[in-house]
């Protein structure tokens, strides 16, 4: 393998991993908005002062 060569295959082997680095970061950027998204949702109001029923039987 000539010099070129080697140069050129460190230089693909460094872009793919700075790709796999990207890739994984992103992933764990979805998870955690999807997280926050969930966390975010709006729960029902319930205005004060009303007794909810509750179903024992």
């Amino acid at each position: 393998m000539t010099r070129a060569e080697q140069v050129i295959e460190r230089a693909m082997t460094a872009v793919a991993a700075s790709r796999a680095i990207r890739e994984a970061e992103a992933k764990r950027r979805r998870e955690t908005f999807q997280k926050i998204q969930i966390a975010n949702q709006r729960r029902p109001n319930v205005p004060k002062g009303i007794q909810l029923p509750l179903d024992l039987h």
